[in-house]
C-alpha cells in the first residue's frame, strides 16, 4: 500500500557539507508531500474498506446502531475512511518523521529505516488485533450491561463507531513503540540505561494515555490497556539494550578537503 520504497534523493547541503536552514526547509516539504500523499492514497482506499469495517465492528457485537441526524452515517462514512488512511499511511508517516528528526543519518541508517516501514505496519495490525479481540469485547460488554434493566442499549451509529475504531487504532500505533526504541538505540540516540532511568515517567504518561483512549471509568477496561503500555515500553527497553551502538559523529573535513582537491 504505503510501504513503497522512496528514491534516495541526495539532500543538497550548504557549506562545509551542513545543510543550511533553506535546505531543511525544502527538506521538511519534501517531507509533508510524502505524508500528505500517502495519507489521501491511504483515505481512498478507507473509503473502500469503511462499508466492510463497520460491517464487521455490527456484526461482531450484534448492536442496533441508529442515527439520529440525517448526517450521521455520512459522517461515520468519513471519520471511518480518514482513521483507515490514516492506519495505511502509518508506515510512511513515520518513516518521513524519523527521516527528518533525526539528524545526520548515515545512508546505512536510512536503509535500515526504508526496511523497517514493513515491520512497523506489521506491529500496527497486531496492535489493532489486540484492541479488537481483547480490550473492545470486555469494554463493550461492560457498556452493554451498565444499567441494562433501566436503560436499552440502542447507541448512535456515530459514536460507537467512533469509540471502536479510536482504541484499535491507538492500540495499534502504540504497538509501534519498541521497533521506534529500537531504531533510535541502533543509531546511537538513546539508549537502554537511559530508557530504563525514564521507567517512572513512562508509567505516569501510559496511565495517562490508557486514561485517554479507555472509553470507559472502570479500573478493568483501563487496566487492560495500561497492561499492555507499559509492556511495549519495556520490550523497547530491553532491545535498546541489545542494539544500541555509540553514535560517530559525522566529519565533514573530508568533504571540505575533497572539495579544494577538485
Amino acid at each position: 500500500m504505503t510501504t513503497a520504497q522512496i528514491p534516495n534523493q541526495e539532500i543538497p547541503q550548504g557549506e562545509g557539507g551542513q545543510m543550511s536552514i533553506m535546505d531543511h526547509l525544502r527538506e521538511l516539504r519534501t517531507r509533508l508531500i510524502w505524508i500528505f500523499a500517502s495519507l489521501a492514497v491511504g483515505t481512498l482506499l478507507g473509503m473502500v474498506a469503511s462499508e466492510w469495517v463497520v460491517s464487521a465492528i455490527v456484526n461482531k457485537w450484534n448492536v442496533m446502531l441508529q442515527a439520529i441526524s440525517p448526517f450521521e452515517p455520512i459522517a461515520a462514512f468519513f471519520r471511518v475512511s480518514v482513521t483507515l488512511g490514516v492506519a495505511f499511511a502509518t508506515p510512511m508517516i513515520t518513516y518521513q518523521i524519523l527521516a527528518f528528526i533525526v539528524p545526520g543519518l548515515y545512508p546505512h541508517e536510512k536503509r535500515s529505516l526504508l526496511y523497517l516501514t514493513p515491520a512497523i505496519f506489521a506491529l500496527f495490525l497486531c496492535g489493532g488485533a489486540f484492541a479488537y479481540y481483547v480490550m473492545l469485547p470486555v469494554a463493550v460488554a461492560f457498556l452493554q450491561q451498565f444499567w441494562s434493566e433501566l436503560i436499552e442499549a440502542n447507541w448512535s451509529v456515530r459514536e460507537f463507531v467512533f469509540f471502536t475504531v479510536r482504541i484499535t487504532f491507538w492500540i495499534g500505533v502504540f504497538f509501534e513503540l519498541p521497533l521506534v526504541m529500537a531504531f533510535l538505540a541502533r543509531i546511537g540516540i538513546v539508549s537502554g540505561p537511559k530508557l530504563l532511568g525514564w521507567w517512572r515517567y513512562a508509567i505516569v504518561l501510559s496511565s495517562v494515555v490508557a486514561a485517554i483512549i479507555t472509553p470507559t471509568i472502570d479500573p478493568v477496561n483501563m487496566a487492560i490497556a495500561l497492561f499492555p503500555l507499559i509492556l511495549l515500553y519495556f520490550i523497547g527497553v530491553g532491545l535498546a539494550y541489545l542494539l544500541y551502538r555509540p553514535r560517530e559523529p559525522r566529519d565533514f573535513s573530508e568533504t571540505e578537503d575533497e572539495g579544494q582537491q577538485e
